[in-house]
């Protein structure tokens, strides 16, 4: 590529890069900086007076003379938050694989179909879908009924609802099509000679699936993962709605210091701190599968 080619696409990217470098890095650099002031009074922050206290809060409280304690609740929390994710990872991938495999292995016209009928639960609100999950749920719900009607549950109301179980059920349906599509991309550029050469060296279903077609989609179920699991990791509405305030996780905890409790610097030293997490996730991912592309695993 010559220096003007170069130039001219530096040139045509440039209004994007900026407005999203401006709307993102603006927003940080004042959470940031929220995260190190007092808190006020009566809420808000005292903006010529910087103290350490917000990050300190996270893991120590203050006791009767001053000294610090070692404070485990909130850090239950994120445990609570990082426990929740990653069964809503692992349900979405026991879900989403075989269902990306069934998409890749049909003809290209039906493809298009399932790909369509995938994304169909993103053309509705995210709070009107939680309140379906409600009436499904409830005490009485269709899902009670079901599980009465299979015998699988006894005549007791099972109480499904406001219930970590029900979170999760919540973040699943709601993070699916973000496992699905990935995979699915993964597994419709395998290249179906090479299952064929596994079957005619001998390998069985089970074996043609965990040595040659897990492998070359390891890229998109780690891609998935990642995608499932840093926005559960942050979630709000679904926790708020399904787990009815007992299953607090950190998207909920950073919303109450900003609402009811009124401490900033608290709130956003916690969202840093949801930060970090996420920015690690993404490194490894990034370390793990940069060659991914050209090597295939």
């Amino acid at each position: 590529m010559t220096a003007a080619a170069s130039r001219k696409r530096a040139l045509q990217i440039a209004p994007a890069l900026a407005i999203i470098g401006f709307f993102m890095l603006v927003p940080l650099g004042l959470m940031a900086y929220v995260s190190i002031l007092e808190k006020g009074l009566n809420g808000g922050v005292v903006w010529d007076l910087h103290t350490p206290a917000a990050y300190v809060n996270f893991i120590f409280e203050r006791d009767l003379d001053d000294s610090l304690l070692l404070n485990t609740d909130y850090l239950q929390i994120f445990a609570r938050s990082f426990g929740l994710s990653l069964l809503t990872a692992t349900l979405a991938l026991a879900i989403g694989f075989p269902t990306a495999l069934y998409m890749s292995m049909q003809p290209e016209g039906r493809r298009n179909l399932l790909i369509f009928l995938v994304t169909i639960p993103f053309w509705t609100n995210l709070l009107v879908r939680n309140y379906a999950w409600i009436l499904l749920l409830r005490n009485g719900g269709l899902v009670e009924n079901l599980l009465h009607w299979l015998g699988i549950a006894g005549d007791q109301p099972l109480g499904l609802l406001y219930t970590p179980y029900a979170v999760s059920i919540g973040l699943t349906y709601t993070y699916l099509p973000f496992m699905v599509l990935p995979i699915y991309a993964s597994l419709e550029k395998l290249d179906s000679r090479l299952i064929e050469a596994a079957f005619d060296l001998g390998a069985d279903r089970r074996r043609a699936l965990t040595r040659v077609i897990l492998p070359l989609a390891a890229p998109g179920v780690a891609a998935g993962c990642v995608l499932v699991f840093v926005p559960a990791l942050g979630a709000y509405v679904t926790p708020e709605l399904l787990g009815g305030g007992k299953s607090m996780m950190i998207g909920n905890l950073i919303q109450s210091q900003f609402g009811a409790a009124r401490n900033w610097p608290f709130g956003a030293a916690l969202a840093f701190a949801l930060l970090a997490i996420v920015l690690l996730a993404m490194m490894i991912y990034l370390v793990r599968f940069r060659r991914a592309p050209s090597g295939g695993h």
